[in-house]
């Protein structure tokens, strides 16, 4: 807060309920004293040297006066634009807090990089608190995270609210860790909405229809498509698929843990469909990259793929997303009286039947059981794909596997 400091002023500040606080003085700039939890009061000088924010105590209150510590701030001041300022006695400066900014950008480096393949996704959360990075971390308050959170549900998307929450709740705690604040402000701040787990399950119709509206696309998504739903792995994993993980000869997909979303690395049998569908792709000259429109990157772009695809799935179906078709595909195997612990291995779930103890022992790969529903799976999507498509779609939605 910001007010013309006076001893009156000075004398009537009540102890720091929690957090300490602090009042900026409204004629000299920089100045300010701050107030503890036990009423402990001192003053401060906010200024930069050398390029840098620098936090300069001046002394306490009432040992030192108002006017005793005004002045000793002007004086430091003046030493300061004349470059004279080296802290003899002048005051004791602070290690200065860091703003918002300045710690995203620590926690990206040192804590998201090393520890989540997903760290972008992580900075561009942090980035909906960008009203906030000017200000030093140690003055962001409840309110403050309340208000960025308020107006992400006002735009339509509660459930970024919620991931938004959880991000910067990470960085607050890592932010105690690293000494910067002494405790969290928003530790036991509750999500702002509450989530509904998906359920979505494409119907027989609908994943023919995706399947044949691939096949419009061509190449790379045309084969993405028909992996994603014959493989039913996150689209993520598919999208940036190697050659160098394909064992073509053998029918085998190693994803590596560096790859995969849990850290795990993960073996998908391929069935005799994949395969056709794998063989069938173009192969980039020096990339290793199986789904590319560059042969440096992978492919993106999925919201347009998605709605060219709402065409063919039908435009009055209930809303659904590519990560519902590896719902589908659970589903369609618990359907073909596959055993959950099978379903859990291909879909690479840590948490699930097989979890804990159980998982730390286990180490089968269950590769035969897990070919046998695959293969089970793709038959079901070809028999689909042949009886359910158009006349003139039928020899393309069934050529690849000839």
């Amino acid at each position: 807060m910001r007010k013309k400091l006076t001893t009156k002023t000075i004398d009537a500040l009540p102890a720091a309920v929690g957090k300490r606080y602090e009042v900026r003085d409204m004629l000299l700039a920089g100045f300010m004293v701050r107030v503890s939890s036990v009423g402990k009061k001192v003053f401060y000088l906010n200024s930069r040297i050398e390029g840098r924010s620098r936090r300069i105590k001046i002394g306490e209150y009432p040992m030192m006066s108002l006017a005793e510590a005004r002045q000793k701030a002007q004086g430091i001041l003046r030493d300061i634009s004349l470059g004279e300022f080296e802290n003899n006695g002048t005051g004791s400066p602070e290690r200065s807090v860091p703003t918002l900014q300045e710690v995203i950008e620590q926690f990206i480096e040192l804590y998201a990089k090393p520890r989540n393949k997903d760290w972008k996704g992580t900075q561009s959360v942090l980035r909906k608190f960008s009203t906030l990075n000017s200000r030093p971390i140690d003055q962001i308050n409840r309110r403050d995270v309340h208000q960025v959170l308020d107006r992400i549900v006002a735009s339509g998307t509660p459930t970024r609210a919620n991931r938004a929450l959880a991000a910067v709740k990470k960085l607050m705690n890592w932010a105690v860790d690293r000494g910067y604040i002494g405790v969290s402000p928003i530790a036991s701040l509750k999500p702002p909405t509450k989530e509904v787990p998906r359920e979505r399950v494409l119907t027989d119709d609908e994943v023919c229809g995706c399947w044949t509206g691939a096949i419009e696309e061509g190449y790379p998504f045309t084969q993405f498509v028909h992996i994603l739903t014959l493989l039913g792995q996150r689209r993520g994993e598919v999208a940036g698929m190697r050659w160098s993980e394909l064992d073509l000869e053998k029918g085998l997909w190693t994803l590596p843990s560096s790859r995969a979303k849990n850290g795990t690395a993960h073996f998908v049998p391929l069935p005799k469909l994949a395969l056709s569908v794998l063989n069938s792709i173009p192969r980039f000259l020096n990339s290793d990259l199986v789904f590319t429109t560059t042969g440096t990157s992978p492919i993106s772009g999925f919201g347009r793929l998605k709605q060219r695809l709402d065409v063919h799935v039908g435009l009055d179906a209930p809303d659904w997303r590519f990560h519902d078709l590896r719902r589908t595909m659970a589903t369609g195997m618990a359907e073909l009286r596959f055993a959950p612990h099978i379903i859990e291995a291909i879909l690479n779930h840590k948490s699930g039947i097989v979890s804990g103890v159980a998982a730390v022992y286990n180490r089968h790969l269950y590769l035969d059981e897990k070919l046998e529903a695959l293969e089970l799976w793709a038959n079901k999507i070809e028999t689909l794909t042949s009886s359910l498509a158009k006349p003139a779609d039928k020899k393309l939605a069934t050529s690849l596997a000839s």
